[in-house]
């Protein structure tokens, strides 16, 4: 995680930032981050990356890169707002031991946003359309020696997977259908069986329920509606809503905020 040291809303990369401008309440983003932190470190241990002046989105760790093993790529930004971030990122894996691996300059790929882990197969889901490209797609399956999974998102809301779709421990998903093209969905229906897909309706994704933490039997959200909630806790979690409310004005939320470093396995 990174504190929000230097967080603001003063461009326009997602269609959440819209009409945001000047509308954060930077002492209540801190104490919404705090907080955060302060429940995930019930589960998890938390390392802290330094906040940096002039890098108002290195908040969201989430998309400083993709961490497998003991290897990491980091993220190489479609927005232009955010490409001063990666020098400091890629310093910040090699001083933590990580193995870095670094894409070429034309391809984009913005991190964990875009690259997830299933929880039950031998995958990597992989998004693409807006913030990551394609063809990072063939350097992540070589470098991790995983099965790849392509998932188209088309749906600008929706602008990295991680807002609408989360895989879950023992195999479950928590996904926003709408956010993912037709033969997208077919993958995900063909890898995850029926009883474990929860879907997310409309409200729910707008509140950014997708964009959760899962720790074991924990899962942590801004907000979930009671039928959602109730959905949930029928397959045996426990729903922690935690208000990021100052976060979501930027297009963020809990898993925005956090990036995990010790996914098993690796090349």
């Amino acid at each position: 995680m990174c504190a929000p040291d230097y967080f603001s809303v003063d461009h326009n990369i997602n269609p959440w930032m819209a009409g945001n401008t000047g509308q954060l309440d930077m002492g209540r983003a801190m104490r919404q981050w705090e907080n955060l932190k302060q429940e995930l470190s019930k589960t998890a241990d938390i390392e802290l990356m330094e906040p940096q002046p002039d890098l108002p989105d290195i908040v969201f760790t989430a998309n400083a890169g993709f961490v497998l093993g003991n290897r990491a790529v980091a993220s190489h930004f479609m927005p232009d707002e955010r490409r001063a971030e990666e020098p400091y990122l890629k310093q910040w894996f090699r001083d933590q031991g990580f193995e870095l691996c670094e894409l070429p300059d034309d391809v984009g790929f913005e991190g964990a946003g875009d690259c997830l882990l299933d929880r039950n197969g031998p995958w990597l889901w992989a998004g693409y359309g807006f913030r990551t490209e394609i063809e990072a797609h063939p350097y992540l399956e070589k470098w991790f020696d995983r099965e790849l999974v392509s998932i188209h998102l088309t749906d600008s809301r929706f602008y990295h997977i991680d807002t609408a779709f989360c895989p879950l421990t023992d195999g479950y998903l928590l996904y926003h259908p709408p956010a993912f093209d037709y033969e997208s969905r077919l993958a995900i229906e063909k890898r995850v069986p029926s009883e474990k897909r929860i879907v997310v309706d409309t409200e729910d994704a707008g509140n950014f329920a997708c964009n959760a933490v899962n720790v074991g039997k924990d899962i942590f959200v801004h907000k979930a509606s009671r039928p959602l909630k109730s959905r949930i806790q029928k397959r045996g979690f426990r729903v922690h809503e935690l208000d990021l409310s100052e976060f979501l004005k930027s297009g963020g939320s809990a898993k925005c905020l956090t990036l995990r470093l010790t996914e098993p396995g690796g090349a």
